[in-house]
């Protein structure tokens, strides 16, 4: 039988080697308990000061993180300002080693866009001053290739526009990432904007940035065919109140800021003709003004005749037609065939009373309700005679901003409620209820006879197939030192769009058009405003969800058969 020795040595090394793996692994497991102490003791600590801290200490920590102003997006999310960190070139002319003049050359080689003598007077100057603000890397690395120890890099944050000129007039402009935005949005919004608790949200507005384009790019080359002074144009939901599209031409770059101190608002590219500018919107009034008629069952017939025979003599004013009709006219030829003299027959048998109490309902007495802080205020008259309740019912003697009638005609055509605008994305909770300023049944009647105006009458040319556009034209001369100068018009064509069901108002306007040989050298608003709302609305109607049907329509058989036609025309 075998026998088996052991060794007492071995016995003890392999105590010694359980015990020591026994105290390894218990200091491990020490550590380890250590280490999950820590962490909670970290996270229970986060957990405090983000949640129950109420000296503000934990949020100055976490605001580090945040952008000093929060984005700006349109309605889609499309980015339209936002703060980041940017390079900037600068020069302390005492530490300069280089001739100012060679430097001044190859900075405006850099920057052509800068002319040498400025580039030559920031050099020689007596402080430090600024070379090119928001630089491009590369042009950094070439300034920096100069090899000057004079010329500065700071690196700061800078707010940028990346879509530049548009929708600059709301987006408006801040001089800095920690300064007060200088106006539109940018001013009007700036407590949420620089919010430590909401600055790391992006800001969404009502502004969709596509439709945004169509109506900016439209407009100018309206504006540019048409000679005009300026053009201005606004795309508005009639049943929120939200601008969809706000345009003023000619327009600016935020990014390139330039000093427009001391000039007027028809001088500056930084006035939004949509709120900042008044103006006499002429015959595009008729409609509001025989809804007020209606409303107050003065006119309680569509076949009620008024005489347009002649012009109306009254305190040594004369009232007339562009285009003299020679007979009694009824409601729908009045606005068809846009009838000064028929319209001022109607005011005056409403009285200026109920027309003042509904122009009153639409603000036209006070600034437009509007988040902006730059806005124009009326010209309402001072007097309220029998001479001038006439003339203002076809707008004249009254000065509102495009945007007061733009409110105005959303609320002729959805139902008769009034809303303000907004430049805030709204959700379906958000909606204002509105305030009625007309009937239901008006506003039906309204959206049938402003189909006709486009469909018979002087908005033809706005007529955008299976879009069935209504709306109104309004040419008036501009008042200058006490009398109207002839030469001088605002057309405007107010329209919506689907009548059947409307959902957008869309305005055009333009600012002293000179006409051009495809117009025949006329001005007035069917040949220079109402092709805009064309154009636009056929661009954009997809955008918004509404599709072109020529099977539908508003029904308008009632009416037709009140619209004379000489012998022979065809019906």
């Amino acid at each position: 039988m075998a026998t088996i020795i052991v060794q007492p040595g071995h016995a003890r090394v392999g105590r010694q080697r359980v015990s020591l793996t026994a105290v390894a692994h218990n200091r491990l497991m020490l550590l380890l308990i250590l280490f999950i102490l820590i962490t909670l003791i970290v996270i229970g600590r986060l957990f405090w000061v983000g949640i129950f801290t109420q000296s503000g200490q934990g949020d100055d920590a976490l605001s580090a993180f945040l952008p000093a102003r929060a984005d700006i997006v349109d309605r889609n999310g499309v980015p339209l300002a936002r703060t980041m960190d940017a390079y900037s070139v600068a020069v302390r002319p005492s530490k300069l080693i280089g001739e100012p003049a060679e430097l001044a050359r190859k900075l405006h080689e850099i920057f052509p866009d800068e002319a040498e003598a400025v580039f030559y007077k920031k050099l020689t100057g007596k402080g430090w001053a600024y070379l090119r603000r928001r630089a491009l890397p590369e042009q950094v690395a070439a300034v920096n290739a100069l090899g000057e120890i004079g010329i500065e890099f700071p690196r700061e944050k800078e707010r940028l526009y990346p879509q530049r000129t548009l929708a600059a007039h709301v987006l408006g402009f801040a001089p800095n990432a920690n300064g007060v935005g200088g106006m539109g949005v940018e001013s009007a919004f700036n407590d949420r904007l620089t919010d430590a608790t909401l600055r790391g949200q992006p800001f969404a507005i009502s502004i969709d940035s596509r439709v945004q384009g169509a109506l900016e790019s439209e407009l100018y080359a309206q504006m540019v065919s048409q000679r005009a002074r300026g053009a201005g144009g606004i795309i508005l939901d009639v049943n929120t109140g939200e601008v969809i599209a706000m345009a003023s031409i000619p327009v600016f770059d935020p990014n390139k800021l330039q000093n427009y101190a001391g000039k007027s608002c028809s001088q500056s590219p930084l006035c939004n003709q949509i709120v900042q500018a008044r103006y006499e919107l002429g015959s595009t009034f008729k409609p509001l003004s025989i809804a007020a008629a209606m409303d107050k069952g003065v006119v309680t017939s569509m076949s009620k005749r008024y005489d347009a025979t002649a012009p109306i003599a009254i305190a040594g004013f004369r009232i007339k037609d562009d285009h003299a009709m020679g007979r009694w006219i009824n409601v729908p030829e009045t606005l068809v065939h846009s009838s000064n003299i028929a319209t001022a027959r109607i005011a005056d048998e409403l009285g200026a009373a109920p027309l003042q109490d509904l122009f009153r309902a639409l603000h036209f007495d006070q600034r437009a309700p509007i988040e902006l802080k730059e806005r124009a205020g009326t010209l309402w008259p001072a007097n309220w005679g029998r001479i001038t309740t006439m003339t203002v019912s076809y707008g004249h003697g009254i000065a509102v901003t495009p945007l007061h009638l733009a409110s105005a005609y959303a609320a002729l055509v959805n139902g008769g409620m009034w809303r303000p605008a907004t430049l805030r994305k709204l959700d379906a909770d958000d909606v204002p209820q509105g305030r009625r300023v007309f009937t239901a049944a008006t506003s039906a009647r309204m959206r049938q006879l402003l189909r006709m105006i486009v469909s018979e009458g002087t908005g033809r040319s706005a007529d955008a197939k299976g879009f069935r556009v209504g709306g109104k034209t309004g040419s008036a001369e501009k008042p200058e030192e006490g009398r109207y100068n002839k030469s001088s018009l605002v057309t405007t064509f107010a329209s919506a769009f689907p009548m059947d069901n409307p959902r957008y108002v869309v305005l055009a306007m333009m600012d002293e058009p000179k006409g051009n040989a495809e117009t025949f050298g006329l001005r007035t608003a069917a040949w220079t405003a109402s092709p805009v709302v064309k154009r636009v609305v056929e661009r954009v109607g997809p955008m918004l969800g509404v599709m072109p049907d020529e099977r539908r329509d508003v029904d308008i058989s009632d009416l037709m058969p009140l619209l004379w036609k000489a012998k022979g025309e065809s019906e």
